[in-house]
């Protein structure tokens, strides 16, 4: 065994060895894999090979749109037969919510290349004879959808790993992981020792006890999963016999269960409510191979809906039961990326779709590793956007609710229940009692939007436009009218100190950063290729001080980002997130409300648009920054959080006079894309160069050097392929864009719209998406793909509400 290798991955099931194998690829040779026990031998074995392309996540569809890719070319590459069988997959529908969802997953779909179609029960009926069709209006198919055969999947990544020089031990026990002082790793084993430059952890069940030995709490916990396979039906041995197709991969999602053939027989997988966390601290150190004992009693009603929809199901008897581990965490998706805090240490972890995920997260995470990037878009899987708050109560919960969501429909404004409240702002109770709508990001509590009296507090979900639209409607007229008070607590905050801090984030960030105290600059840290990672707003409260805000769903994210690039020594950061607490005031009678409560002068003279100052409220004292995300005139309050209940009183006992009122998150979204304003990672992305995103004018090439400068430069030499742009939508009447809807010019695909919804002050259905610079001009006309239905779109100009920002500067 080496003692010496540029990296060490620890993980020999599927995910492990695609890591491998695409590090081999990438040029990098010097590569070793240790497996406690045999390969496969945790969950890969046991699985039952699906390849669902079907995922509304940007990332994750890609991810698994390159697996199959691959998979279709590994045994021409390393002579094993994988047992792919691409007999497509069909999803049946019971109900108009579930063809909206597949409509809308449709273009995700088109935009990433993935071939969708849509069947009428017969067609269906005709692909799967055994189907009784009594309630289903529709179905969608993947032709390209499938399943494989996942030890043999393996195998023929470990020829191809090692073709290129990587190393493989089996039967060794990885003991300790540590970091020495000079940035190296020391993998200890019960065979030695390995120096290594990386480590990657893709160890499945284990991945909580691996994680714990570099200090990490990491967000995933097993829950297990069942799958009945029968003895053969006589109906498909005679298929088989006249030599007709495989009847495919057959998913009744209103019914959450999947279905394939199995040596001529059958196997069924539910999804069932009450499927419980398992290895909650990790499966015994000998564990080989591990099944838990079956379960039939939970999977009854499943069973009894199955034999409804497939009567065959229940004409043979079961041949075996397979119950066994399959990792999850709290949203479902994977774990692909960099750990938090942690130089070169790499997680491929929290796979609960792993055999078709495998490859596709092999392959971004060796891009990351070796170019310092990943090739496409990477937030949806990205580990940090969990928290501290994400741990092992939280996760039993979550991961049952993410196990038994499987096949609910993801609508997109979904906000799923469990474990919540969880991170409340003080004033939570006090807007809840206005009538409050909550959703949360990053375990945070946010009002969504906010219920009139006499109308229910609830969401009803929707891909069109649902029962809250009128309401977020009239916040947003509100605003623009008199005056509201939005509660952004959530937003990541970090103060940034030290002699060297001016310097410092001026080699962060692409905008110069306020060089006069009390300034305040919109700033950009891009990918070490010229795309955008992170978006924040920095004021300089005094020499050498500094005061950052960003996304609250991007905090452990973007403070991860700061950490590691922070010096030795000159600078010091602080994540302050929790101790203050935001109210936005925004409206044309903001100032006179805040008037009331401080003796500040708060007039364009002495308090200018772009600007912060200390100021009271009342008995109590906020930062107050002239900013904000709505397009009016309007102030920040950041506030210590412990007076925060103090000081909501306060306004919105002043605020009597001038009909102060809450408004939600999604009036919010609204206006912002009046204002054409951008976020991560829709219209930002390290996809797109910073000039393609519309920067232009935060972006400031001449400054000195900044991460991401000179690939920017080169970027934009070579030429952009995309140009973001806002669109009005036309014929709209009950279902605005989202974002990742497809767009045509010409009949052609061109573009992808990042954002959408209705723009209440314009009074128009809005959209923002990339097409090419040269279509990008105005004058042209495109369509909009919008559940199914292609709506006429034309380009508006940017900020199509206010555009000379005449209200913020009010």
């Amino acid at each position: 065994m080496k003692n010496r290798a540029r990296v060490v991955v620890i993980g020999g099931g599927v995910v492990g060895v695609a890591t491998l194998y695409h590090l081999v690829k990438k040029g990098w040779s010097d590569v070793v894999l240790v497996e406690r026990k045999e390969l496969t031998s945790g969950s890969t074995w046991h699985a039952a090979g699906l390849l669902p392309l079907f995922n509304v996540s940007y990332s994750v569809g890609q991810i698994h749109k390159y697996s199959v890719a691959l998979y279709q070319q590994l045994e021409a590459e390393t002579g094993q037969n994988v047992g792919l069988r691409q007999c497509s997959n069909i999803r049946l529908a019971q109900r108009q919510e579930r063809m909206d969802e597949y409509r809308y997953y449709a273009g995700i779909a088109k935009t990433i290349g993935v071939e969708v179609n849509f069947l009428a029960p017969d067609e269906v009926k005709e692909i799967w004879p055994l189907c009784n069709m009594d309630g289903i209006i529709g179905a969608m198919q993947h032709p390209e959808d499938g399943y494989i055969q996942p030890a043999d999947l393996t195998q023929a990544m470990v020829r191809g790993a090692r073709a290129g020089g990587a190393e493989i031990y089996r039967n060794t026990t990885v003991t300790a992981i540590e970091q020495r002082d000079d940035g190296e790793w020391l993998v200890r084993t019960d065979k030695g020792d390995i120096t290594t430059e990386h480590v990657v952890s893709a160890t499945g069940n284990f991945a909580r006890q691996t994680a714990a030995m570099v200090g990490l709490d990491l967000p995933v916990i097993p829950v297990e999963h069942q799958f009945i396979v029968t003895e053969p039906h006589p109906e498909i041995v005679r298929r088989h016999e006249q030599g007709l197709p495989e009847m495919g991969v057959l998913r009744d999602s209103d019914a959450s269960w999947y279905m394939r053939e199995e040596a001529r027989g059958l196997i069924l997988g539910p999804y069932e409510a009450g499927a419980p966390c398992c290895y909650v601290d990790g499966p015994d150190k000998d564990a080989v191979y591990e099944l838990f004992p079956e379960d039939l009693e939970r999977l009854e009603p499943y069973i009894e809906a199955t034999i409804m929809r497939v009567p065959a199901f229940g004409e043979v008897g079961v041949k075996e039961v397979y119950n066994g581990a399959i990792c999850y965490t709290p949203d479902g998706s994977p774990i692909i990326g960099p750990a938090w805090g942690l130089k070169n240490f790499w997680l491929n972890e929290g796979h609960s779709f792993g055999i078709t995920a495998a490859g596709g997260a092999g392959w971004q995470l060796a891009e990351w590793m070796v170019e310092g990037e990943p090739s496409i878009d990477m937030m949806g899987v990205d580990p940090r956007r969990f928290g501290p708050y994400a741990a092992r109560g939280y996760l039993k919960v979550k991961n049952e609710e993410a196990y038994r969501s499987v096949f609910t429909i993801h609508y997109p404004d979904e906000e799923r229940p469990d474990a919540r409240p969880l991170k409340t702002a003080p004033c939570y109770d006090r807007m809840k009692a206005k009538g409050a709508v909550f959703g949360q990001v990053y375990g945070w509590e946010r009002p969504n939007w906010f219920a009139p009296e006499g109308v229910e507090a609830k969401d009803v979900w929707s891909f069109r436009r649902s029962n809250y639209f009128e309401h977020v409607g009239n916040e947003c007229r509100h605003v623009q009218e008199k005056v509201g008070l939005l509660d952004m607590s959530a937003f990541a905050k970090f103060e940034v100190s030290g002699p060297d801090a001016e310097n410092w984030l001026e080699s962060l960030v692409a905008n110069a950063i306020p060089k006069k105290t009390g300034r305040i600059g919109l700033c950009h840290m891009l990918s070490l290729n010229g795309g955008v990672r992170a978006e924040f707003t920095i004021c300089k409260r005094g020499a050498g001080d500094y005061y950052l805000v960003s996304a609250g769903a991007m905090e452990r994210h973007d403070y991860d980002y700061l950490l590691k690039n922070l010096p030795v020594s000159g600078v010091k950061l602080q994540k302050v997130t929790t101790q203050y607490g935001v109210f936005v005031i925004a409206g044309p009678r903001a100032r006179e409300l805040l008037q009331k409560v401080t003796d500040t002068n708060l007039d364009n003279e002495n308090f200018p648009w772009l600007s912060g100052q200390n100021i009271n409220v009342g008995c109590a004292q906020a930062h107050a920054l002239r900013v904000n995300f709505v397009g009016e005139l309007g102030w920040e309050l950041h506030h210590p959080i412990e007076m925060q209940n103090y000081i909501f009183d306060l306004l919105f006992e002043a605020g009597a006079q001038f009909d102060l009122k809450p408004f939600g998150v999604r009036a919010m979204d609204c206006m912002r894309l009046e204002k054409s304003y951008r976020l991560v990672p829709r219209e930002l992305s390290i996809e797109y160069s910073a000039f393609e995103s519309g920067l232009d004018r935060f972006i400031k090439l001449d400054k000195g050097e900044f991460i991401g400068r000179d690939a920017l430069k080169a970027w934009r030499e070579r030429g952009a392929e995309n140009q973001l742009v806002t669109f009005i939508v036309h014929d709209v009447s009950d279902a605005d864009a989202r974002g990742s809807e497809p767009i045509y010019h010409e009949g052609k695909l061109v573009g992808r719209a990042t954002s959408g919804n209705y723009g209440w002050r314009v009074g128009q259905s809005l959209a923002m998406g990339m097409v090419p610079p040269e279509l990008a001009g105005g004058g042209e006309e495109f369509e909009i793909q919008i559940l199914g239905k292609r709506h006429k779109a034309t380009i508006t100009r940017e900020s199509p509400y206010d555009p000379a920002n005449a209200k913020l500067r009010a």
